[in-house]
């Protein structure tokens, strides 16, 4: 795991607060000056602590109503076999998080469609042919109370 100072921490929140601010903006809040905050961000972009940006979207407002949490539970525990079935997940664009989990089920998969009618098409057509695939069982979010926060950071080592 990478050590982070507190500076890399203060310039992660401030990114994860907005992305879009400035090299000097983030500089002027983490009390930098503006070469060694940009140098301090491209050399957490280059470790991977930083691995992207993009926008957060509401997805009711761009015609996503649907959340679903979909359980999977796959016939036979092998490394082949979780590798073939997380690249089967990882090419279902409507799938936006996903986790291998411990208990009774062995995936766990966050998916946003426009309705049921969508969820049922991508349910029968794509998650159901999976061939590891013995059991899903789908949970439907009736509301969203929290989604995409930022990441609390543990305190700065180093």
């Amino acid at each position: 795991m990478p050590k982070l100072d507190e500076f890399d921490v203060a310039i992660i929140d401030a990114l994860q607060d907005n992305a879009r601010a400035t090299n000097v903006e983030i500089a002027e809040k983490v009390n930098l000056s503006q070469s060694p905050c940009l140098r301090r961000i491209r050399a957490l972009e280059e470790r991977g602590v930083i691995r992207g940006y993009r926008a957060d979207l509401d997805r009711q407002a761009v015609g996503l109503e649907l959340t679903v949490f979909v359980a999977f539970k796959v016939i036979r525990h092998s490394r082949e076999n979780a590798q073939e079935f997380q690249q089967a997940l990882m090419e279902i664009p409507e799938i936006v998080s996903c986790y291998m989990i411990s208990g009774d089920l062995d995936f766990l998969a966050e998916v946003v469609v426009e309705n049921l009618a969508a969820y049922e098409r991508l349910l029968t057509e794509r998650m159901l042919v999976l061939p590891q695939v013995t059991d899903i069982r789908s949970n439907f979010a009736i509301r969203s109370v929290k989604t995409g926060g930022p990441l609390k950071l543990p305190p700065a080592r180093g």
